[in-house]
């Protein structure tokens, strides 16, 4: 099975997936999407499975810090220009994998998706 995680390496959420993964022995390949950035295939692929809405991250300090004009009137091509800009916009981790796309780390759905 084939597993890319995408994230930031100190982001909380993205340290409890990997440390998972790790425990279950899977393995996977990580791609810190604040050095290596996203590209915008990615992001629509992203927002076409899963909705722009709950890939972009509005609970982190970077979007609640941005200007209410640029949060005002979002839709997906406001969202995924933001995002593309600054990926920490992105909620994490997202994870590809052979059966689909996981988003955030609940792990019974983790549990489900990797057979554990």
């Amino acid at each position: 099975m084939t597993i890319t995680l995408y994230g930031i390496p100190n982001c909380d959420t993205v340290k409890k997936a990997r440390t998972w993964l790790d425990a279950q022995g899977i393995a996977y390949e990580f791609h810190d999407y604040k050095k290596a950035g996203v590209t915008a295939a990615k992001l629509k692929a992203w927002c076409k499975v899963l909705g722009w809405e709950s890939v972009l991250n509005r609970a982190g300090t970077t979007f609640k810090k941005l200007p209410d004009d640029a949060k005002s009137d979002l839709n997906q091509a406001k969202a995924m220009a933001l995002m593309a800009e600054q990926p920490s916009m992105i909620k994490r981790p997202i994870v590809e994998h052979d059966g689909g796309l996981l988003i955030g780390f609940k792990q019974p759905e983790w549990e489900a998706a990797f057979g554990k």
